[in-house]
């Protein structure tokens, strides 16, 4: 699956669990691991879950390895790592303390409007 692919079925499954905010970053030249970030949250623990394993479900429907699942327990921040794509789902409260949109603030937002559920 090309990465794009990949970054659209992400952010389609974060959409389809009604993941807030939900924005991509095109890491292209800037990251030599990963050619998107998308980042979203959700407003509650287990809504937090529910995206995180949308995605991974849809991962394997669709053949794509997850490399790495982390802090699914805390659900305080859940990392996925799909190779070219790299999700971070925040609790609400984290992702503003974090604050990722701002650490790689270089990285040119990719849109991605039209994976969205209408």
């Amino acid at each position: 699956m090309k990465s794009h692919d990949l970054l659209m079925l992400t952010v389609k499954a974060a959409d389809d669990k009604r993941a807030e905010d939900i924005l991509a970053l095109n890491m292209e030249g800037l990251s030599a691991f990963a050619d998107y970030f998308v980042i979203c949250h959700g407003n509650s623990d287990k809504q937090v879950q529910a995206i995180a394993q949308e995605i991974k479900e849809q991962a394997h429907k669709n053949e794509v390895e997850v490399k790495r699942l982390e802090g699914f327990d805390a659900a305080k921040w859940i990392l996925i790592d799909l190779g070219d794509v790299i999700v971070h789902v925040f609790h609400k409260d984290e992702r503003s303390y974090y604050n990722l949109e701002k650490l790689w603030g270089d990285a040119p937002l990719e849109d991605v409007r039209a994976a969205f559920t209408v």
